[in-house]
């Protein structure tokens, strides 16, 4: 057989087998679990791309929690350093192979170390109100943006929304993580199948381990500390967490 051929069915063999790896890793973490004093309920998953090939991903779940212990995180600072939780546990589980790089107005998710940007996101906006926290990175390029997504409408957001429980002392919160309007560049050069195959499943795989480790209540320390008090954040409009369906607005800022 042709050395180029066995190669080539070498490569695709390496491929499935770390995507049926990542499926068995992305089962194993949408199971509810029990996290110390809360408990995370099953993760749910909603990736679609459109036929003009942007993609929408929304991954989701629930954590039933004290309600003392909600109430001591809500405010502007921990939803500050709910966002910089994020880019932690993706650094921590590439063990330092991807980071983020902040300036004033950009945040860069570098491999290793600039200039190998992956994604460069504009500052981060945020909303905030008794019941409701969102925090978004509109996409500004990168090396995983196609030319047509570049600076476009596509954004990374994180939406938590609170509400009562029927269990005395304990409050639901609602977290949803949002990539939507993205022109993944793998897709444009390759096909949605390789996309779907590596890029999108492991988003799926951090996201989940993301979302799960909320309920430890293990926030980073905000880089930036802008707000101090909900007053200080505009806030949200449009659809809360578990309303959003493909084509309906993301909240949107106040002037």
């Amino acid at each position: 057989m042709n050395i180029i051929v066995i190669d080539i069915l070498a490569v695709i063999a390496l491929i499935a087998a770390l995507w049926l790896a990542m499926v068995a890793a992305t089962r194993i973490l949408r199971s509810p679990r029990k996290v110390g004093n809360s408990y995370v309920g099953r993760l749910e998953d909603d990736t679609r791309i459109a036929p003009d090939g942007s993609v929408l991903s929304v991954q989701s779940a629930s954590v039933d929690m004290e309600t003392s212990e909600l109430d001591a995180i809500w405010t502007p600072t921990h939803l500050e350093q709910l966002a910089r939780t994020y880019w932690r546990f993706l650094s921590r589980c590439t063990l330092g192979l991807i980071r983020v790089v902040y300036t004033e107005e950009q945040r860069f998710v570098v491999l290793v170390a600039r200039p190998l940007t992956l994604l460069t996101f504009h500052e981060p906006e945020y909303l905030m109100d008794i019941e409701r926290g969102v925090v978004r990175w509109r996409i500004e390029r990168g090396l995983l943006v196609a030319s047509r997504g570049e600076d476009a409408d596509g954004y990374l957001e994180i939406d938590v929304e609170r509400s009562g429980s029927p269990r005395h002392g304990r409050s639901d919160l609602h977290v949803e993580v949002t990539v939507a309007n993205y022109y993944p560049r793998i897709a444009a050069a390759f096909t949605r199948w390789v996309y779907a195959a590596t890029q999108s499943r492991i988003h799926v795989l951090v996201t989940y381990g993301f979302l799960k480790s909320l309920a430890r209540l293990d926030l980073a320390p905000s880089r930036v500390g802008r707000f101090a008090a909900i007053g200080d954040v505009p806030d949200p409009e449009g659809p809360g967490p578990g309303e959003r369906r493909q084509g309906r607005s993301p909240a949107t800022p106040q002037p």
